[in-house]
């Protein structure tokens, strides 16, 4: 899969960070120490870690991500990172 989305709220933005849906590519998420969890009243899961948006953006580009795209959605902040396929 190589598009990931990461996002953080605002006031958050020394984490955590959410780095994926259920559907992303799970060597990836494992890379980056992240954990699956629903939150209470949603019907989807998504992937989360504790490190800061820079620390986590700055593991995918390790792995060969390019961010490209970053935008602010009301509250929360939002990267779009793609990797070329194997």
């Amino acid at each position: 899969m190589p598009y990931i989305l990461v996002s953080t709220q605002i006031r958050l933005e020394t984490g955590p960070t959410n780095v994926g849906d259920e559907y992303s590519d799970p060597a990836v998420m494992n890379y980056l120490g992240a954990r699956k969890t629903t939150m209470l009243g949603n019907n989807f899961a998504e992937y989360h870690v504790d490190d800061p948006p820079r620390l986590v953006l700055n593991k995918l580009e390790q792995i060969g991500f390019r961010v490209l795209t970053m935008t602010g959605v009301g509250q929360t902040l939002v990267w779009c990172l793609h990797r070329d396929a194997e």
